[in-house]
């Protein structure tokens, strides 16, 4: 079946996602399948693209704009992260996805979402990099209390994290039995319960499966870390993390800021490429 590649969320700790896959494609490193979460999914539709630096790009570029981020985006659209801007008038406009490459990339991408009604993650296959496509990496990226549910075909959706935040298993059930996992969090990092349940309740009540997977997000988290650190253990897993905390505000505006985490992505992935060459290589 060949390698997958898992790419966790984390908002703008997916520019050091964004590091490390800039690093692998400058590279040449493949992957046969990927599955992203949240910004795990919005960044690495780039690797499907093949467009190396176009997240640091346009995160650099636009970091100011209200109409990409922040509270005033929030205000007019009910979506901290322009919907509308950031997921087709940027692609499509201002910083080109190649949707060309993209269909003709032979990788498997899926994006995962949280069914609101249900509670459950769902894995959308990525096709075409069209307009669907692009609402699915919306909803998986659109965060809780700060963005409005994305409808699709009938179903309602929200950030994939709360449903599956590192879907290891996922790729695993897909048939790939040896897997490269990129978290945007360090490895003594533990996952506490969400001191905002009351404003998830009050916003979301009438979802109780959606509410139920808010309490015990922290809990599936910390079990799934710990699948994968086991997963590493065992040989059948490659994982690259940051060293150290790579904590940034989805509304920060500083380019210094936004450009360290992302460094710090590359700084691991050239750290880690004689290794996960060699891992790749594995028969």
């Amino acid at each position: 079946m060949g390698i997958g590649i898992v790419l966790e969320g984390g908002g703008l700790r997916g520019l050091y996602t964004s590091g490390v896959l800039d690093v692998l494609m400058e590279n040449g490193l493949k992957f046969n399948s990927a599955v992203g979460v949240s910004a795990g999914a919005v960044f690495g539709s780039n690797l499907k693209s093949e467009q190396i630096g176009r997240g640091i790009r346009y995160n650099l570029k636009f970091s100011k704009n209200p109409h990409y981020k922040g509270f005033r985006s929030l205000l007019l659209t009910g979506d901290f992260f322009g919907g509308e801007f950031c997921y087709h008038k940027l692609p499509n406009e201002l910083d080109h996805f190649d949707t060309e490459t993209f269909r003709q990339n032979p990788m498997d991408f899926f994006a995962v979402t949280t069914d609101i009604e249900t509670g459950l993650p769902y894995y959308h296959k990525l096709t075409d990099g069209g307009y669907k496509d692009l609402e699915y990496v919306r909803a998986s990226a659109s965060m809780p209390l700060v963005s409005k549910t994305v409808n699709i075909d009938g179903h309602k959706y929200l950030d994939g994290g709360i449903a599956d935040s590192i879907p290891l298993k996922f790729m695993q059930d897909q048939g790939f039995k040896r897997n490269v996992v990129i978290l945007t969090q360090p490895m003594d990092f533990v996952k506490e319960p969400y001191k905002i349940m009351p404003m998830i309740k009050l916003k979301y009540g009438k979802y109780p499966n959606l509410v139920e997977r808010f309490q015990n997000r922290h809990i599936m988290y910390n079990e799934q870390t710990a699948y994968v650190k086991k997963c590493e253990s065992e040989g059948t897993t490659f994982v690259i993390r940051p060293e150290h905390s790579v904590a940034i505000s989805p509304a920060e505006t500083d380019n210094e800021k936004i450009s360290r985490v992302y460094e710090h992505g590359r700084e691991i992935g050239l750290k880690v490429l004689d290794d996960l060459r060699k891992f790749l290589n594995q028969q």
